[in-house]
């Protein structure tokens, strides 16, 4: 599975402005309605159950990665955008160390295998403390695609 193969490439924010929780899962959410991944009249619903799931437990993992998650019947494919934040988010990480990487993944309801390979995926990815390094260092969503598509070549 490959991250580009479900990461919108207009769903990406390379300078997220939000500093708390529930705002960045709106940026982002906001970013995949704008690029017509999902149906405005969702937007609520989603923000809703991602903020569900946050409440289980933080989908921040350490090492500044966030990959807030939630199912949905507003999607029917897996979808992710993605976002940077240039000055870090208090996201209750579990290293205590705010978040600057953005994965958001949607995943319709009935769709567990790919929506924890994607998960799988995105994390495995992201222990690559350089691969991290490269993707803050990013300035424009194309640069974005780039490292993403050429670390998903590698990393098969």
């Amino acid at each position: 599975m490959k991250i580009m193969d479900f990461l919108s490439k207009k769903a990406i924010l390379t300078d997220i402005k939000s500093v708390k929780k529930e705002e960045v899962i709106k940026e982002l959410v906001d970013a995949l309605v704008t690029a017509g991944e999902i149906e405005k009249r969702c937007r609520n619903k989603l923000i809703e159950a991602l903020m569900t799931r946050e409440s289980l437990g933080s989908t921040a993992i350490g090492q500044g990665i966030a990959i807030p998650h939630a199912k949905s019947d507003c999607v029917d494919n897996l979808i992710a955008a993605f976002g940077l934040s240039k000055k870090g988010v208090d996201f209750d990480s579990l290293d205590g160390e705010p978040a600057y990487i953005f994965f958001l993944l949607v995943a319709p309801q009935d769709s567990a295998g790919p929506h924890l390979k994607a998960l799988a995926r995105i994390s495995r990815l992201l222990k690559d403390k350089y691969f991290r390094d490269s993707l803050r260092a990013c300035q424009d969503d194309k640069s974005i695609v780039k490292i993403v598509a050429l670390e998903d070549e590698k990393k098969l």
